[in-house]
């Protein structure tokens, strides 16, 4: 293993020193928030405080360049045990990582600053965070969240943001994936080829009411809509971005009294827990998705699914 000891003159440096200088240059150079810098000190001072008596001494630069990947692992058995002896559960992986990740920030700074580096902390492979289940929206609150739009914009505007969002929850598209048709995907029909991430073609089948959405909005669009140029447009004729739908979301969450989880993506989480709950089989949502994995569908499985209403005609309450 690499390990650079540091010379005799810095070594004479206190660890109290180095890291009133590591705050100071958190502060001072990299402008981190307080609360941010609050959570480099504490994880930082507690780590230090840690190896000080694992190892029985004071601790420098010569003991930490010494440090190996035994002595880090302990320091994470140790925050978890810590952890559940003060609150009664283990600290989570996504502290832990947030815990390594600072102390790995300390030890680039230390080999900047005094040349003494220590490849074990690089070695040290942190807990993966759980992955956050999605957050569907209930049936009954996406039929109201859709019926809303119309009562705030411009008819034709409301017209075009409903047709976006019934693509992405009567769908299951990604914004982008909606946002990317063109003039001469109009009329839709009962099915659409879409590309989506890694440029993976799939067939989509369209809901006659996503088809009627899209039918009124062309027809009160008061831009003309080429072949080859978008579809949806902006106020101005431009192509419409993401943000004018996320605007709109959050107005929908201030009118229905939605939470924040409440965003454009959730109507395709909506879509695919939705279709789930209504017998839809995996490997057929897999393909309505778009997902290249069975994997990054499954969990939905885990989405609590006991409250949602039963769909009608084809697994889908807007069919």
């Amino acid at each position: 293993m690499n390990m650079r000891k540091p010379s005799t003159h810095t070594s004479q440096i206190t660890t109290e020193a180095i890291f009133g200088k590591f705050i100071q240059h958190l502060r001072a150079e990299r402008r981190l928030s307080e609360h941010t810098l609050q959570a480099y000190q504490r994880d930082v001072s507690t780590f230090l405080q840690f190896v000080s008596e694992h190892l029985g001494k004071p601790v420098g630069l010569t003991e930490l360049a010494a440090l190996n990947i035994r002595n880090f692992r302990s320091y994470l058995a140790f925050r978890r045990r810590g952890q559940q002896a003060v609150s009664g559960s283990s600290l989570s992986s996504r502290s832990l990582a947030r815990n390594l990740s600072a102390l790995r920030t300390f030890f680039r700074y230390i080999e900047r600053n005094w040349d003494v580096k220590n490849d074990a902390i690089t070695l040290i492979q942190g807990p993966k965070p759980k992955k956050s289940l999605p957050k569907p929206i209930s049936p009954k609150a996406s039929q109201n969240l859709i019926n809303t739009i119309t009562n705030l914009n411009h008819p034709w505007i409301a017209a075009r943001d409903r047709a976006v969002l019934l693509l992405m929850y009567g769908a299951g598209l990604r914004i982008s994936e909606a946002l990317s048709l063109q003039g001469g995907d109009h009329p839709l029909g009962d099915s659409i080829f879409i590309t989506g991430k890694g440029k993976k073609t799939r067939l989509v089948p369209i809901l006659p009411v996503i088809g009627k959405a899209v039918a009124a909005y062309v027809q009160l669009c008061p831009h003309i809509l080429q072949a080859g140029a978008p579809l949806f447009r902006g106020v101005r004729g431009g192509k419409l971005g993401p943000r004018s739908l996320q605007k709109t979301m959050q107005n929908l969450r201030a009118a229905l009294g939605l939470p924040q989880s409440t965003t454009p993506h959730a109507l395709r989480h909506s879509f695919a827990t939705h279709l789930l709950a209504g017998g839809g089989d995996l490997r057929t949502i897999q393909e309505l998705l778009g997902h290249a994995s069975l994997k990054s569908t499954q969990i939905y499985t885990d989405v609590d699914i006991s409250g949602l209403m039963r769909v009608h005609a084809s697994a889908h309450p807007r069919a």
